[in-house]
């Protein structure tokens, strides 16, 4: 493919892409479209993006065989056209694909058209996305993360999701989403009392967000509920999304302990039997990529250039049950990883040759969350709340934090979110009850349109320090909503020439309320 000189904020801002994204439908609902042929119902999605490589998303709104182009300039000129695929009811009518044999570093146009299989010369109008390869050498890299969204009632108001819109004015080679990027147990109503004496107005809302996800296409309505916000859509046209997940997908702070026979809202029980639809409509409704040695992972690694290796972890499908987390010993229960991938990071790690090597984890190490907050009981994420030596979850990351000091893996920096607030922590060995890890940064950021929440309380055992808080107040409470303006993400800029990594923490009003500059740490 042949390189071009427009930017990525030339193309983002040029009238003729507000065109591709006005004609692909992504600012339209497709109602509007003549219901004769088929239509894209929920704009494009592009994510899990390497160096040759990246997948590509859309949705259709009957059984089409959707034809696919792919490019390096914005006009198609001498687009590579790739065999149709077709939509069925089986999967929603979502289609995604993994574009192969790209080049690298390079700007990359996706357009895809629908047929209607009843009616094969009925065709859609076209709908256009891009996004750019990872180098395979040394450039400026830019990607933004953050969590949790429509969360705790707070809907697609007037003002949308602005959040993701003030992440796409930054122009990120990709977005990272930390987990929580759907509340299936979050009910909504049309209407909702601000803490000011003012109404909330959910003025989007669909059925399925009436109720607690329970059903298959009760799960997939969450997702497509997400998908009808015109800031979430446009930044999904230029900017690739690297997913993971956490609680909310499913139910809050599930686990094989969770009991939901006193929930009223749940006629199913059976949290295996939730999980396992939320887990299909997830990859159904996401680009992650399919991994054919296990079906249904979400735990990965995305090789961004000589820079950046980026390791997604899944806190969540292989814990042992909730529990107080105070084992003495690893086990199966005391485990948050699981053994299989706690080996493969080790290695991962181990063979990397990034500068940098991002661990993306959906929730943070050194905060307490608690499983049953109202008592301040069980651990819902690592710390088990005693500020003490290592115990149950806290053993394992232990084993890791202490496996990453022996193998002499440098330049580590933990991402997360999950929690409602954004904060940057320093671990500290000299602070620590477990002492045996080099020092390291974990950086937190969210909700990204959800209820703002926190502090919460630091546990000790691996001694992190705070560096920088922004959360509400006791005056302003909890649960505050995004038109507070308490809404974070995180943008992180890795310089191609001095290799130093500059992590910056924004609120949804584009402030940069934190920023500090890490070198890295040279190999011997």
């Amino acid at each position: 493919m042949n390189k071009i000189s427009m930017t990525r904020r030339a193309f983002v801002t040029s009238a003729s892409a507000v065109g591709l994204i006005g004609a692909s439908g992504l600012a339209l609902p497709y109602y509007s479209r003549a219901n004769q042929r088929p239509a894209f119902t929920h704009g494009v999605q592009s994510g899990d993006v390497d160096a040759t490589s990246g997948m590509v998303w859309t949705r259709t709104d009957r059984p089409s065989r959707v034809m696919f182009e792919v490019s390096s300039t914005e006009n198609f000129a001498n687009a590579v056209r790739l065999a149709p695929l077709d939509t069925s009811p089986a999967s929603d009518y979502t289609v995604k694909r993994l574009l192969t044999d790209l080049a690298s570093d390079q700007d990359i146009f996706y357009r895809m058209t629908a047929a209607d299989l009843a009616d094969i010369n009925a065709v859609s109008e076209p709908t256009v996305g891009r996004f750019r390869t990872a180098p395979a050498s040394k450039r400026d890299i830019r990607f933004a993360w953050s969590g949790d969204t429509a969360g705790q009632g707070w809907g697609i108001d007037e003002t949308g999701m602005k959040t993701y819109a003030t992440i796409g004015k930054h122009t990120p080679d990709f977005f990272l989403h930390s987990g929580d990027t759907i509340y299936a147990d979050g009910a909504m109503k049309d209407e909702a009392d601000l803490p000011d004496g003012g109404k909330w107005k959910n003025t989007v809302l669909i059925d399925e967000k009436r109720k607690v996800a329970e059903t298959l296409d009760e799960y997939r309505g969450q997702w497509k509920y997400n998908l009808m916000d015109k800031n979430v859509l446009g930044l999904n046209a230029i900017c690739p999304t690297f997913y993971q997940w956490d609680d909310h997908e499913v139910v809050n702070n599930w686990s094989d302990s969770k009991d939901l026979s006193s929930d009223d809202r749940y006629s199913e029980k059976n949290i295996h039997v939730l999980a396992a639809r939320a887990a299909r409509a997830f990859h159904e409704m996401t680009t992650i990529r399919y991994e054919p040695s296990e079906p249904g992972r979400v735990y990965r690694k995305i090789a961004y250039g000589p820079l950046l290796d980026v390791f997604f972890l899944d806190m969540r499908s292989y814990r042992g049950a909730n529990g107080p987390g105070m084992q003495e010993t690893v086990t199966p229960q005391s485990r948050i990883l699981g053994e299989q991938q706690t080996k493969w990071l080790k290695r991962e790690l181990a063979n990397s040759n990034a500068t940098w090597k991002i661990i993306a984890a959906d929730m943070p190490l050194g905060l307490v969350v608690w499983n049953d907050a109202s008592k301040k009981a069980g651990a819902e994420a690592v710390s088990n709340g005693d500020n003490g030596p290592a115990k149950g979850r806290e053993l394992e990351i232990a084993d890791l934090l202490r496996y990453i000091k022996n193998a002499g893996i440098s330049n580590t920096v933990w991402l997360t979110a999950d929690v409602h607030y954004t904060a940057a922590h320093y671990y500290n060995p000299d602070k620590a009850q477990f002492q045996d890890f080099n020092p390291f940064w974990e950086f937190v950021s969210g909700p990204l349109h959800a209820g703002t929440y926190g502090p919460n309380d630091f546990d000790m055992t691996f001694g992190p320090e705070l560096k920088f808080i922004k959360a509400p107040t006791a005056e302003q409470g909890q649960n505050l909503p995004p038109s507070a303006g308490l809404q974070f993400f995180g943008l992180v800029d890795i310089d191609g020439a001095t290799e130093q990594m500059t992590v910056r923490l924004m609120d949804r009003d584009d402030n940069e309320l934190y920023k500090v500059t890490l070198d890295p740490v040279r190999s011997a």
